[in-house]
């Protein structure tokens, strides 16, 4: 799965709208929508952020594994 599925899907799960997150990221609602269309690739700060807000690896965000590890702890 590609990254910007796996945050649509992630945003879907959790009954969250794209302006919710587009907030939570500090964008406009379209760059979000964009990020989700895979039309503009997501910044490494704001995969960061999103992996410790869904607590997911960022590994799970970006495709490389399918397994839903927690956010690590600092």
């Amino acid at each position: 799965m590609k990254y910007y599925e796996r945050i649509r899907e992630l945003r879907e799960d959790n009954y969250l709208k794209q302006q919710n997150i587009a907030d939570l990221l500090n964008v406009v609602q379209k760059t979000y929508s964009d990020y989700e269309k895979g039309k503009i690739r997501l910044p490494i700060d704001s995969l960061l952020i999103l992996a410790k807000f869904y607590n997911v690896s960022v590994d799970y965000i970006s495709g490389a594994s399918n397994e839903k590890n927690p956010y690590p702890k600092k």
